[in-house]
Formats: structure tokens, C-alpha cells, sequence
């Protein structure tokens, strides 16, 4: 039921945030038994500030209280979507060539669900990836889920691994 769900908030808030200015980048929808979290993560080419995150939460309230397609109780949250952004769309993968990625499979090749390395390539049905140097095809309907893995500096990973 909640990638169906997911798919139908995908289905109700892309074109609302379109009409707004921003990008969809992901929908995550966690169940429970009595209280749900909806998580959207938008994008705009000059990037997200709080006003936007406040003002697409707003407009998705709406919305929701009129399509009321969640059947529990819920939080909603809107945010950017981070350094290590999700890449749904092809076009997501597109942009971010060259980049480094993380890509988990459905289902695990040769003992292998988990690749990281350089985003090389992508085409209709899938992308390429160079992995520890060696190029690596990946289907998108063999793909669980994906996303930028960016290689922090020295200062960065200390700093993130500090509690405040």
C-alpha cells in the first residue's frame, strides 16, 4: 500500500510544486499505525531556502486536506533534498554526470546490491557507472533507489561526525 500511496502523492503534489516554480525530487512516505510522515524534497535551480520549503508545505496542506489521500494522521515535512540528493528521474541522472553515485538493485547481481563511483553515462532504459574502475550497466527497472554521493573534505567529515 505505500508505494501505491507514494505514487499517488507523486501523482497529486508534481504538478502543484511544478506550477509553483520548484521540482519534485522525491516523496517518502513512512506508515504507521496511527500517525504517518510524508517527506517531500523539492528543488529549484537557485535552491531551496525556508520560505520556499513554507510556502510549497502550505500550499501541499491544502491540497491534501481537499484530495485527502492519506488515511491516517500525518506529519508533513518539505525540505531540500540534502548533498546526497535522490536521483529518480532519468533526468536526475542526466544532470548529475560525472558526479559520484550510490545505486542500490532490487536485487543483488553476482552477490552485489550496493554500487558507488562516477555516474559515466546514461541512455532510455538505464545509466553506466565506473565502479573501483570497472564500468558497471545498471538497468533503472533493476534499481531499488539511488542517489549523489558526494566525497566530503577532511573539514566537512570532521565537522559531520562531531555531535553539537
Amino acid at each position: 500500500m505505500a508505494s501505491t500511496l507514494r505514487n499517488r502523492l507523486i501523482e497529486l503534489t508534481e504538478p502543484l510544486l511544478g506550477r509553483l516554480g520548484y521540482e519534485l525530487v522525491e516523496i517518502e512516505f513512512v506508515p504507521g499505525r496511527s500517525h504517518s510522515m510524508v517527506r517531500v524534497f523539492l528543488d529549484k535551480v537557485e535552491g531551496i531556502g525556508v520560505e520556499d520549503c513554507e510556502r510549497a508545505s502550505r500550499e501541499l496542506s491544502a491540497l491534501f486536506d481537499v484530495e485527502d489521500p492519506i488515511p491516517t494522521a500525518y506529519t508533513l515535512e518539505v525540505s531540500s533534498p540534502g548533498l546526497d540528493r535522490v536521483l529518480r528521474l532519468p533526468a536526475h541522472f542526466v544532470r548529475f554526470i560525472g558526479e559520484r553515485i550510490h545505486a542500490a538493485l532490487l536485487v543483488a547481481r553476482d552477490g552485489r546490491r550496493n554500487y558507488t563511483g562516477a555516474l559515466t553515462a546514461v541512455n532510455g532504459t538505464g545509466f553506466d557507472m565506473n565502479v573501483d574502475g570497472n564500468m558497471v550497466s545498471i538497468e533503472f527497472a533493476q534499481l531499488e533507489k539511488a542517489r549523489l554521493s558526494p566525497v566530503l573534505s577532511d573539514a566537512a567529515s570532521a565537522r559531520k561526525g562531531k555531535k553539537r
